[in-house]
């Protein structure tokens, strides 16, 4: 404590319950600063997963579907999960096999690059699947 107090710098213990305790003369204030920045450095690093939805019709054209695979695609390279929404308007719900059938080949067109987390399910007037980037 001596020796800390005549090079003007803070005593700190570094492991307390080691046999003798471990201490260290440094500037305290240095420290706590120090350990702040690598704080921040690991929470700049980290990416936080979003969820993107993909909206789509049961009698989606060719066009608009590759549209919506290439968004797709997209979402996955940058690590998001992806919610596929189908939704049915008027009589469409009377032809609810042709929106599984819909999702079905989207799961096969993006299982190399996606697998699925939550199967297809219908909820209300909507359909609906979620996938996540492997």
């Amino acid at each position: 404590m001596r020796l800390a107090e005549e090079a003007g710098l803070d005593l700190v213990e570094v492991a307390s319950n080691a046999k003798p305790p471990v201490c260290k003369i440094t500037d305290l204030g240095k420290m706590k600063y120090q350990s702040q920045k690598k704080a921040a450095e690991a929470r700049k690093k980290q990416k936080t997963i979003e969820i993107k939805e993909i909206k789509m019709r049961p009698n989606i054209d060719t066009h608009d579907y590759e549209v919506k695979m290439k968004a797709m695609r997209r979402f996955f390279d940058e690590g998001d999960k992806v919610k596929v929404t189908l939704r049915f308007r008027g009589r469409e719900m009377a032809h609810q096999n042709l929106g599984m059938e819909l999702l079905q080949k989207v799961k096969g067109d993006t299982e190399t690059i996606a697998k699925v987390e939550a199967e297809p399910k219908l909820e209300g007037r909507q359909m609906m699947m979620v996938l996540a980037p492997r």
